[in-house]
């Protein structure tokens, strides 16, 4: 089992921090050292995007909306059990 990295990259204009702080303080109470990192990038042009290793699991402009926190940790289980 190897540890996941997951990538948050949010709109940093548009007011996006909490939410991407939410998401990753979700992440870190559930997985704790079992992630190998939490990046969060601020961007710009109104995006949030979450990426679990190299896999696009959540993005603003193609699935609207912001992730569920629930979905996204699916994702880093299914990554930690491959």
């Amino acid at each position: 089992m190897s540890a996941v990295r997951v990538r948050i990259t949010y709109c940093a204009e548009c007011g996006y921090e909490d939410e991407a702080v939410a998401l990753a303080r979700s992440l870190m109470i559930e997985f704790r050292e079992r992630l190998a990192a939490i990046e969060l990038v601020p961007f710009v042009d109104g995006t949030f995007d979450v990426r679990v290793g190299d896999e696009l699991v959540h993005s603003m402009m193609r699935d609207g909306g912001f992730p569920d926190p629930n979905v996204v940790a699916g994702h880093v289980r299914q990554r930690l059990t491959a």
